[in-house]
């Protein structure tokens, strides 16, 4: 296996506070972790927010691998990449997410698009436009990447990037316009399986272009196993089609829900890996 399994400490560990999650991680043998956005709302954190943060992985000995800009996730948003009101808010948390990926040596900063405004979203694409340029560009400076997901329409309705053909069209669309050369595709296989959409035709076609790969379950977002997906299958296609440790990515970062809602309880399924 050349893969590399890091663990969302947003989403699993959710009962323990967030600064105690590294310290658990740590000890159910896990050395990497990611992150949506872990100050809330606030798009510039105090430096002791920030401090905390970093010293809860340092004293855990667990490596940061990706982290979320500014998402709001909290109160219902999707990110805040296309949103007018709020482009200062999205531009600052650019800086700060930047700053912790340089200290920590993070170098995936993941970009959720926005939830569609009826009436603006020509409007949309144009904000979007100038974020992922401002966002790449300050990413360059250390030499990480910025990521773009699609979400599902069924959890996520407003949301308009539900594809992976939509995610690519965007990022070319970018790339493009501002000459960046460090956006990739994060590729969510959960996400991509509620849209119906062939994973292993997506992975032959496109493992070039992911910058990270996610995964859970279908239906219900589980551990893998807990649900309908194959993932030794899955596991394979993405070694065959370059996706690895030795090519200088093969992150698979675990953003499931725990079947039982405790997360000791959901690592089973990595017995057979070993």
């Amino acid at each position: 296996m050349t893969l590399r399994f890091d663990i969302n400490l947003s989403i699993l560990f959710t009962e323990l506070p967030l600064l105690e999650r590294p310290a658990a991680a740590r000890a159910a043998g896990f050395t990497a972790a990611e992150f949506w956005w872990p100050f809330g709302t606030e798009a510039v954190p105090s430096d002791k927010d920030v401090d905390a943060f970093l010293a809860a992985l340092d004293d855990a000995g667990v490596s940061l691998v990706g982290l979320n800009f500014l998402d709001d996730l909290s109160v219902g948003s999707r990110g805040l990449v296309s949103v007018p009101e709020h482009a200062g808010r999205f531009r600052d948390s650019v800086d700060v997410a930047v700053a912790i990926a340089e200290r920590t040596g993070c170098r995936n900063l993941n970009a959720l698009y926005g939830n569609r405004i009826e009436g603006r979203v020509e409007h949309q694409r144009d904000v979007a436009l100038e974020n992922l340029a401002a966002a790449t560009a300050a990413a360059s400076r250390i030499g990480a990447t910025v990521l773009l997901e699609a979400l599902n329409a069924i959890e996520s309705p407003a949301y308009p990037i539900t594809s992976t053909a939509a995610a690519l069209a965007e990022i070319d669309r970018v790339s493009a316009a501002t000459g960046a050369t460090n956006l990739a595709f994060l590729c969510d296989l959960y996400h991509l399986a509620r849209m119906e959409e062939d994973l292993f035709a997506t992975i032959a076609a496109h493992a070039d272009r992911f910058g990270h790969v996610q995964i859970a379950d279908t239906p219900a977002r589980g551990e893998p196993d807990s649900g309908a997906l194959d993932f030794s299958a899955l596991f394979k296609a993405l070694t065959e089609a370059g996706y690895t440790a030795e090519s200088g990515r093969g992150w698979v970062g675990l953003e499931y829900k725990p079947s039982t809602g405790i997360t000791t309880d959901s690592f089973e399924w990595m017995e057979s890996l070993s």
